[in-house]
């Protein structure tokens, strides 16, 4: 019989068990190289592998090699050069830099397309990332799929039926070995209680969708950093993509203000000083003044975290410089967004990071940020004094003269603290920063001073917004009630005329689309990130708390770009305690089996081969005697854990494959209805675009309605009605069919789909006012068609809308409450409602042109 064959498992299979524990925990720093004893026992010489093992030995990250075994030198394991094996002893482990550039060069490519992508708050934003990332991790998979076998043929070494699994297998294990894996499950789990949502029906089957396809990206991305956070050279990947997302965020907004940049929308201007006190404020690539804010200052935080890090011990002046050198423009860009929660958040997190720091760290913290803050409120100050409009050379030598100044101010602290002189230096640097931190606050407060002067309705709008989404939330307490409820639903229940298709708080935006289930799957994220930057990256727990603070008090949450930004601090810190474990086990202690000499393998060959043959003979009578009920439950639970281990790759080829069929449509439907939209109205070439774009996509109500116009009055109308299954709580669809049922005559149907879309748009005047005309129209073709009794009945019904409609305008007027929607009694209006009345109470109504006005 083969020696291969009939080669046994008892201390054999002890040491492969060791070394299968020590295989899957290797995690090294540069330099290190991994061992598996399992090529050290089955290499070449295939005399030895039956060989006994006794003997430890132990490595470091140098690879020297102390042997406890004297008297066989032959056990020395030989290297090519230091800190590496030669090539028939090397481990296949895929941990080569192939695949960790790819991983990283991938990731930061969709961080960075979300910084270019206006933060990826819009679904069609959305839908190119998520090919890119979908189709990226399809080709990674099928890669690792064809690059997990063996190299050639002759290395491969018969296995057991304990060590046999197929290639899914052991790709499953490899990816779920990785540290940190488990934060898949929290974007994982929220993806499917919007799917759920989505195929049991909610406010809007295009929202959930749309969410859905969000967290799904999201959770590909959390797949991508996790594998990237556990690879060696994975944390400067991860640094390297947080310093190029957070620096293309600062300097395009700086720049695009000082006229060097163009950035279309990057600067929001307004006449309303409770807005802005300058006049405009700097809302960068994300093109949103609140959101820009807080993710300049979840960077800043980073950054000033890091240079007092550097600052704390003497250093050289190129160093120093180095590690200040984004802090001016990134505290300057925080300023100009005007935002005071994102001024309110950042100020709280840097006052949590100065507590957290030992007493002899803190300073060097004040160090770090009060020369770059004095200098970026100056700067403020000259650039809101032109409105965030200067000429660019006058802008441009601002800028220059504000960095230089931070840099040099910054490096004077710096030495004086380090002087070593008695008391004078020391005494110098602390005057210096609390005359810099009193000059900041007194030019940055003087904004919200103004605007706080002016008023504080936007304030007041926001308290009455998160009023009504609790009372909207009581609803559906657990479940929610699917995708964007609160931007088709606030119309139907807000108290007062206000503007907000976002309810401006995380938690409750949550909280009405998921309910409960939803607020504990994003807490638990939350914190359980939170603790593990807290102990293993304290650094980063000043951005995280940034990105908690600011989403409780805006809509940051909306914005892919910022869960994705918080995903990356997660990986950043697993991939620092990955590494810092690798340091740590640099000098573990591995057994392995040594390398014998050919040498008297040949005279033993005869009698092991004997020996082996009587024992496995032994072992198998022995066999014969083990109950049948233990061997079936044993290959029981082989089978169930590899169909569990292959149902699992499935479930993510299935997950993936089906995400980029389902955006593909989305995205051939976005397309689509653009071409259509550029067509003129009513031609054969439009309606064929937005046929395409309906078969592509019948979720969007705007597709739909686009459509209806097109076809016939019954097709027309059969295909609204299909839509509000699909969009329950759309007005323009309830419009729409109101408008079909008085072109049909049908007074008594168009009354109810009036009725219905003013009670989910009440502070809708020009809706109101269109229902008013085409009232009238219903009830003139009623009272032609010979129906005398039912047109008065539809004027009558006319009447009472329009009598609700002025009452409800005098309300608002004479109320002390913003009119944000500008709600009031449309112009034509009065007349619609006049004409009503006289077809409501005439028996023969002249029917003169002053009864026919035009459509609003």
């Amino acid at each position: 019989m083969d020696k291969g064959v009939v080669r046994y498992k008892r201390g054999y299979a002890a040491n492969e068990e060791m070394m299968e524990q020590l295989f899957e925990r290797s995690h090294h720093t540069n330099g290190t190289e991994y061992v598996d004893n399992r090529d050290l026992c089955n290499g070449d010489n295939r005399d030895s592998r039956d060989s006994t093992y006794n003997r430890e030995d132990t490595y470091n990250k140098d690879d020297t090699y102390k042997k406890d075994d004297k008297n066989n030198p032959n056990g020395a394991i030989q290297t090519d050069a230091p800190g590496s094996f030669s090539q028939s002893l090397r481990c296949i482990r895929y941990s080569g830099s192939g695949w960790t550039v790819g991983l990283g060069m991938l990731s930061i490519v969709l961080l960075l397309a979300g910084c270019l992508s206006r933060g990826l708050y819009y679904s069609a934003d959305l839908y190119p990332v998520i090919l890119i990332a979908a189709g990226s991790i399809l080709i990674l998979f099928l890669l690792f799929l064809v690059g997990i076998r063996p190299q050639k043929a002759s290395e491969r070494i018969p296995m057991s039926w304990v060590q046999g699994r197929g290639r899914l297998e052991r790709i499953v294990e490899k990816i779920f070995r990785f540290p940190g894996m488990w934060r898949v499950l929290w974007p994982l789990g929220m993806m499917i209680c919007f799917g759920l949502h989505a195929w049991a029906g909610s406010v809007s089957k295009q929202g959930s969708m749309d969410e859905m396809l969000r967290w799904c990206l999201l959770g590909m991305f959390t797949l991508l950093t996790a594998i990237l956070a556990a690879r060696t050279n994975g944390a400067r990947w991860l640094a390297c993509g947080w310093q190029m997302a957070g620096g293309l965020l600062v300097l395009s907004g700086i720049l695009a203000v000082c006229g060097i940049l163009p950035l279309p929308f990057g600067v929001m201007r307004t006449a309303d000083p409770e807005i802005s006190s300058a006049g405009a404020r700097l809302g960068g690539l994300l093109q949103y003044p609140n959101a820009y804010g807080a993710v300049v200052g979840m960077y800043a935080l980073e950054r000033l975290t890091a240079a007092a890090r550097v600052i704390a011990r003497p250093v050289p002046a190129g160093r120093l410089i180095a590690a200040v050198l984004p802090l001016m423009p990134a505290q300057a860009a925080l300023l100009l967004s005007e935002s005071r929660g994102a001024w309110l958040a950042t100020g709280c997190a840097a006052v949590a990071a100065f507590a957290l720091q030992r007493r002899g760290a803190r300073l060097p913290l004040l160090l770090a940020m009060a020369a770059p803050l004095a200098c970026a409120a100056w700067l403020y100050r000259q650039l809101a004094a032109a409105q965030l409009a200067p000429a660019p050379v006058p802008g441009l030598l601002a800028l220059a003269g504000a960095w230089a100044a931070a840099l040099l101010g910054t490096l004077l602290l710096c030495r004086l603290w380090h002087s070593g002189a008695a008391k004078a230096p020391r005494a110098a640097a602390l005057t210096a920063i609390v005359l810099a931190g009193a000059a900041a606050a007194l030019m940055a407060v003087a904004s919200t001073a103004d605007r706080l002067a002016a008023g504080v309705g936007t304030g007041v709008s926001r308290l009455q917004m998160w009023r009504d989404a609790l009372q909207l939330w009581t609803e559906a307490a657990w479940l929610g009630h699917g995708g964007d409820t609160w931007r088709n639903m606030f119309r139907a229940i807000q108290s007062s005329p206000y503007v907000g298709g976002e309810v401006h708080n995380g938690l409750l935006d949550l909280a009405l689309d998921t309910g409960m289930i939803g607020i504990l799957v994003v807490a638990g994220w939350f914190l359980l990130t939170l603790r593990s930057i807290f102990h293993f990256a304290p650094q980063l727990f000043p951005s995280v708390l940034v990105f908690g603070l600011h989403g409780a008090m805006d809509f940051d949450w909306s914005f892919t770009l910022f869960w994705m930004l918080f995903i990356w601090l997660g990986a950043w810190a697993t991939a620092l305690k990955t590494e810092t474990e690798g340091v740590q086990r640099s000098g573990v202690t591995v057994k392995y089996t040594p390398i014998r000499s050919k040498s008297g393998s040949k005279l033993r060959s005869k009698s092991r081969s004997r020996f082996l043959l009587l024992r496995s003979l032994s072992i198998h009578t022995r066999l014969l005697y083990v109950p049948m009920w233990r061997s079936f439950f044993h290959i029981l639970q082989r089978e169930t854990a590899r169909l569990i281990r292959v149902s699992i790759v499935m479930i993510i080829l299935f997950w993936i494959g089906g995400t980029v069929w389902l955006t593909s449509r989305y995205v051939v439907a976005e397309v689509q209805y653009r071409q259509a939209m550029s067509e003129p109205d009513g031609t054969p070439a439009q309606k064929v675009h937005l046929m395409a774009a309906f078969q592509s996509n019948p979720n969007r109500p705007d597709i739909v309605i686009s459509l209806a116009r097109s076809l016939p009055g019954r097709e027309a109308e059969s295909l609204l009605l299909n839509s509000l299954s699909h969009s329950p709580m759309h007005p323009q669809i309830y419009i729409e069919l109101g408008r079909l049922a008085a072109q049909f005559g049908e007074g008594q149907q168009a009354g109810e789909y009036f009725e219905q879309a003013i009670a989910v748009n009440r502070y809708d005047g020009i809706g109101q006012s269109t229902a008013l005309y085409w009232m009238e129209q219903a009830a003139r073709r009623e009272w032609k068609a010979g129906y005398r009794d039912r047109a008065r009945q539809t004027a009558a019904a006319g009447v009472q809308m329009y009598e609700r409609y002025q009452l409800l305008a005098e309300e608002v007027e004479a109320g002390n409450v913003r009119n944000d929607r500008r709600f009031v009694l449309e112009e034509h209006a009065p007349g619609y409602g006049e004409n009503l009345r006289r077809i409501a109470t005439a028996f023969s109504p002249p029917f003169t042109p002053e009864l026919t006005k035009r459509s609003p």
